[in-house]
């Protein structure tokens, strides 16, 4: 992944090659390329590094500033040339498993339980989501803290976030308080949708957090069903106990 910064005080080419060297030298970082003429870098990383990291590395330079440019993340050349179903492969696979148990759950001796096999299936997500998110949680964190705008501005929400989806998916499963599950579902997913609503609109080309760090999946029209559909689903729950 590649993430472009607005560097100021760079006057040479001297000023150039002493930054690279500087941003180099961070760990997790494989590549720096400098623009002396934009006052830019991008920087290659094996997995997203905070700025907070990169501007203590020119710490000892403090005529050299480090700011965040408009964040974009350009996907490695193999997955540009994917096919849409390789690269939303993962999250399909994850659906159809999901979508499996939960009809399977919904059978009873009385007929087909739909809200049985919602509520199993709203389970099964934020279970599975959490999980991924959980495996990186700082790379949750950062990815999610480019799009989300709470994140944006509260960044430790990206930590959190990953917890209420582990609660949610814990409520849901154990069928406890439907009505107040349904509400924190409805509002949490509504509030993440806006972020990846901006994204997809301004055609940024960003990494999709839903899967945390472990599959890099870029964000796109999938990703609004996915978030759509869990608010879809507390607001039909929520419409049919009230």
């Amino acid at each position: 992944m590649t993430h472009t910064y607005q560097i100021t005080g760079m006057t040479c080419s001297g000023c150039q090659h002493k930054v690279e060297a500087l941003l180099t030298q961070v760990k997790d970082v494989q590549k720096v390329d400098i623009s002396l003429a934009e006052g830019t870098a991008d920087i290659t990383m094996a997995q997203h590094i905070p700025t907070s990291t990169l501007r203590d590395a020119l710490k000892d330079y403090p005529k050299y500033q480090l700011s965040e440019a408009q964040h974009t993340m350009s996907m490695d050349m193999d997955t540009e040339n994917r096919t849409w179903l390789a690269t939303y492969k993962p999250i399909l696979l994850i659906f159809g498993y999901i979508l499996t148990i939960a009809i399977i759950a919904g059978y009873t001796a009385h007929g087909f339980m739909t809200m049985t096999a919602m509520r199993i299936f709203m389970s099964g997500f934020f279970l599975t989501f959490s999980f991924f998110k959980l495996l990186n949680l700082q790379g949750f964190a950062d990815s999610y803290s480019m799009y989300d705008i709470v994140a944006k501005r509260f960044r430790a929400w990206g930590y959190i976030y990953a917890f209420v989806e582990l609660g949610l998916g814990l409520a849901f499963a154990l069928g406890i308080q439907p009505i107040a599950v349904n509400a924190v579902t409805f509002v949490v997913m509504t509030v993440s949708l806006i972020g990846v609503l901006q994204s997809v609109l301004n055609k940024r080309k960003i990494q999709c957090a839903c899967l945390g760090a472990v599959f890099n999946l870029p964000m796109s029209t999938v990703t609004i069903v996915e978030d759509a559909l869990m608010i879809i689903m507390s607001g039909v729950t929520l419409v049919t106990f009230l």
